[in-house]
């Protein structure tokens, strides 16, 4: 008998091939039954997924100690893990993971209908061990599909050389594209006041759908944000579509609910999909997203590579936060005069909600909340006052525009909203013109209509 590591046995707990299970009765009578999902929870622990009250249960419940076989979805190899049950969670990291996976699993397999998990089961693995086989050798595991660990070191060299949050953005795009093969990406930045992600940059798509949003613990993308856990899902499931189909079907109807919606660029059958969150200080600022119209696309090396590449994010993000502060050159400090001659052309038609801070130019949507009270502001400032230059600082001073004290978000706001103007209203434009500062200037007229409701 050769013992082995559980690393060695990962690649066997992706779901592709369901594994064996044995109990025994507490008179000692034996049982045998499939078991749809092992799932790695680190070096020593598996979960094991409740889905029935089944003679499985029962005897795990009477006799803590089972046996579960594995088989290698590449080398055809067999491995027998020793198991100690430990605990039931019901909720929690662990559990929405193996409820996504699992939701991946069922539809794949034709039984969305009929899997719920009800529990994941934690068990000690005591011991793992090969079991013996009559080939000779055991078949070649298949190469990889690029080098991980070069492509991570040069995705955090790319990210490293960044200065701005605009750059940290596409660098991370870049290096998923370059480097790891993956051709549809997005990251998003959460907002704790409306719990909602919204979308600050993506690659891949035919629209970027910068601004669209998705309810926290909606998805793919909300679980994994509000669990703070990695969820990756490696077949197509109708469950974690249920949102979109909604959203559709309201769009369909006209439903004045979804009038400021930004549509979410997303593929439009998914049959991978990762989600990692980024975590900072112990705190989720978003999410980073990959996916894939193929089966089986992404493994737990990716996974694993992405976890480490959205940490680095996440810390370059909190980074040029900080970073916006305090801006000691800023010219905004002394407004510049409006220029002599006013702009030529008809006047944009910008109309304001006070009730969400929705923007509206020419009657076409273009953002709203924090994003759209800032665009306000900067209007009414520029309109009454003349003024061009301003500074982060000064917005966050700005009680009206109702900023958290804390972890504001506010230059990703100002890129979202940055990104929304150039997609979709190039005659108002935000440059950056040093740190924490930046100028926002108007191409033609414009005549602004503030709506109380």
């Amino acid at each position: 008998m050769t013992l082995v590591d559980l690393a060695e046995v990962r690649p066997c707990l992706e779901g592709a091939i369901p594994a064996m299970m044995a109990t025994c009765a507490a008179d000692g009578t034996p049982n045998v039954a499939y078991l749809s999902q092992v799932f790695y929870v680190d070096e020593r622990h598996v979960a094991l997924s409740f889905q029935f009250f089944n003679k499985t249960r029962k005897n795990l419940l009477a006799q803590p100690r089972s046996t579960v076989l594995v088989l290698h979805p590449q080398t055809a190899r067999f491995y027998r893990l020793q198991l100690r049950y430990l605990r039931t969670e019901d909720s929690g990291p662990v559990f929405e993971s193996m409820k996504a996976q699992l939701a991946g699993i069922a539809s794949h397999s034709g039984m969305a209908h009929v899997f719920r998990l009800l529990g994941a089961d934690i068990h000690e693995v005591c011991e793992i061990e090969r079991v013996p086989c009559d080939m000779p050798t055991p078949l070649p595991q298949a190469p990889p599909r690029c080098n991980l660990l070069g492509a991570l070191r040069r995705g955090s060299a790319r990210l490293a050389a960044c200065t701005t949050l605009d750059a940290l953005l596409d660098a991370t795009l870049q290096t998923l594209e370059q480097d790891l093969g993956v051709a549809h990406a997005m990251v998003l930045i959460l907002d704790p006041l409306t719990e909602r992600l919204y979308t600050v940059a993506s690659r891949g798509y035919a629209t970027s759908g910068v601004g669209s949003e998705i309810p926290l613990g909606d998805g793919v993308i909300g679980v994994a944000a509000r669990e703070r856990t990695p969820v990756r899902i490696m077949h197509m499931t109708s469950a974690y579509l249920y949102s979109r189909a909604l959203r559709d079907s309201l769009a369909g109807e006209g439903s004045t609910a979804i009038s400021t919606d930004i549509p979410y660029p997303g593929l439009p059958e998914p049959h991978s999909q990762l989600a990692v969150p980024l975590l900072s200080a112990g705190r989720v600022l978003g999410v980073l997203f990959v996916e894939s119209p193929l089966d089986l696309q992404f493994s737990f090396e990716d996974e694993d590579l992405l976890v480490t590449l959205g940490g680095q994010l996440a810390a370059g993000i909190d980074l040029m936060q900080d970073s916006a502060e305090p801006c000691p050159d800023a010219p905004g400090t002394e407004h510049t005069a409006a220029p002599a001659k006013a702009p030529a052309g008809p006047p944009l038609q910008v109309r304001h909600y006070r009730s969400n801070d929705s923007v509206f130019v020419n009657n076409a949507y273009l953002i709203k909340g924090v994003a759209g009270a800032i665009l306000w502001k900067l209007l009414q400032d520029g309109q009454r006052q003349g003024r061009h230059e301003f500074t982060n600082r000064e917005l966050r001073l700005d009680r009206a525009l109702r900023l958290p004290d804390v972890a504001d978000n506010l230059e990703a706001r100002l890129l979202l909203l940055q990104r929304r103007l150039a997609e979709q209203c190039p005659q108002l434009r935000i440059e950056k013109t040093g740190r924490g500062c930046f100028r926002f200037d108007t191409a033609g007229p414009v005549e602004l209509d503030d709506i109380a409701g």
